[in-house]
């Protein structure tokens, strides 16, 4: 998905067509929605980002959010005004390209049927983010901000290509006011993922882990806001340090700059150029909120630079003195002629042994002498003398 592009007189006739006003609570926005399986993972084979002729280069953005009880007025800040901000300040300050959107509501892995522990809206360009926003089902409690629901779904039930084609990771941002696990708990177990997810997997997850397979094509920030901000950084920072950001939740309306400026940051622009870049309390806000953040930023793209005059490899000339006399210069010389191959020489025969020659006994003297009468002419020649 991902066709289109975001228009903010799109996001007035919406909110005008469902009566949505700066006074609008949580339970105006979404009270009268029921279950919608096609926002529930558990029926979700994947959720798509794709480059296309509108956003030849997209870039997938998430935003999860707590949807319990407690967290009502978020949710409502985001329906009323974080969302078209966020997609309206994006065409504006360009601190990604093309973006794709998806809204992602999360409780607890544990929940009912009719308080879904996850919904998810497709990726989207344009209003329709909104359209799909404003029919979920919102309700239900948890015990910790379980922003692992949203990491699983990124990580196992996403394609992006901006990642796939390009290796440029897409941008993942959770806001809770719930303290993170103590890091030796499973945070999502097999059963619970075959519950929410429709995976069979044996495997059990712990927040580092789960956190550092999405990283490899996500960048992952964690938003705390709520009553008890200070205690719920101390333990996210133990589980993720340097990805948290805080905003009280008087200064929520900023959330959009807050994400913005997250973004600039990782993609290059200097803590003071994004601080200063806003003014009065979202300026404040900012600061406060980029204050715990630790990323490596992606280089900016370097000036092109002046092509330098090629080096010869040659030796170079040297000044010329009347006062020295030039010194000839050898002729080469000639080449010498191969020497030729000498021939092998024929393998010599092998010597015959001799037999060993009989001791003069009279024995043998008189065998030889009665040996050679019977051997005809030669003997005859030979013995003619005797």
């Amino acid at each position: 998905m991902g066709r289109g592009s975001y228009n903010a007189a799109d996001w007035n006739k919406l909110k005008n067509s469902k009566g949505i006003n700066a006074d609008s609570t949580a339970n105006d926005i979404f009270s009268g929605n029921q279950v919608n399986e096609k926002y529930l993972p558990k029926f979700i084979t994947v959720r798509e980002s794709r480059d296309s002729e509108d956003s030849p280069e997209s870039t997938p953005i998430i935003i999860g959010f707590d949807s319990t009880g407690s967290m009502g007025y978020l949710a409502a800040e985001i329906a009323k005004n974080s969302l078209n901000r966020t997609a309206t300040m994006i065409l504006e300050k360009r601190p990604v390209t093309d973006p794709h959107i998806m809204c992602a509501a999360f409780t607890s892995p544990s929940s009912s049927s009719t308080h879904p522990a996850m919904q998810v809206t497709q990726f989207e360009a344009d209003i329709r983010v909104v359209e799909q926003l404003l029919e979920f089902k919102l309700d239900g409690g948890n015990r910790y901000s379980y922003d692992s629901l949203v990491w699983y779904f990124a990580l196992m039930h996403t394609s992006i290509d901006s990642y796939e084609k390009r290796k440029k990771k897409g941008f993942i941002f959770c806001i809770g006011d719930e303290v993170g696990d103590d890091g030796n708990t499973d945070i999502l177990n097999a059963k619970e993922i075959r519950d929410v997810f429709n995976d069979d997997t044996a495997h059990n997850y712990k927040t580092k882990e789960l956190f550092s397979q999405t990283s490899e094509k996500y960048e992952i920030f964690h938003i705390i806001t709520g009553g008890r901000t200070e205690s719920s950084l101390e333990t996210w920072e133990r589980l993720v340090p340097g990805r948290n950001a805080v905003i009280e939740a008087e200064n929520i309306e900023f959330l959009a700059e807050v994400m913005i400026s997250i973004m600039q940051l990782v993609n290059g622009m200097t803590r003071e150029e994004t601080v200063s870049q806003w003014s009065g309390k979202a300026k404040d806000t900012v600061e406060k909120a980029l204050s715990t953040i630790s990323v490596k930023s992606a280089p900016k793209t370097a000036e092109p630079m002046q092509q330098k005059e090629p080096v010869s490899n040659a030796a170079a000339e040297p000044q010329h003195d009347p006062s020295r006399k030039p010194v000839p210069v050898a002729k080469p010389m000639k080449e010498a002629k191969p020497v030729a191959v000498a021939k092998p020489l024929n393998a010599v025969k092998p010597v015959t042994e001799a037999k060993p020659v009989a001791a003069d006994t009279p024995e043998n003297i008189a065998a030889l002498s009665e040996g050679n009468e019977k051997k005809g002419f030669f003997s005859k020649l030979f013995n003619k003398n005797k």
